[in-house]
């Protein structure tokens, strides 16, 4: 039976085992943090999503829920990447710990990322 958001898109699976790649996903600017996921699926904003986060070399994948806060269309300009952007919800903030340490010292660059 499918919600008010439309029917659901299943469980996102994102693996991310280079920090230059976690550094153009990561969107520390979201409040709890958040991270693009490219797809070619179409998303809403407000769509509610679940991933499995696999980082760099960590045996288990971390279960993250979130909601979609970013869209960047096929076809966008400057030849981005289409996909989504998923705020984490504030329940558990292990993945964004997570992501921040990996991250350390690299967030304050300039380098561009897939958002902003």
């Amino acid at each position: 039976m499918a919600g008010l958001g439309g029917p659901r898109n299943g469980i996102l699976s994102l693996t991310i085992r280079d920090k230059a790649v976690l550094y153009a996903a990561y969107m520390p600017f979201i409040q709890n943090g958040g991270l693009f996921i490219p797809t070619n699926k179409s998303y809403n904003l407000g769509d509610e999503v679940f991933m499995l986060l696999n980082l760099m070399d960590e045996p288990e994948k971390i279960p993250v829920a979130g909601k979609v806060v970013w869209i960047t269309p096929r076809g966008a300009q400057g030849n981005r990447a289409a996909g989504i952007g998923v705020q984490f919800s504030g329940e558990d903030d292990s993945a964004s710990k997570k992501i921040e340490t990996y991250l350390a010292g690299s967030l304050d660059s300039d380098r561009p990322t897939h958002t902003m």
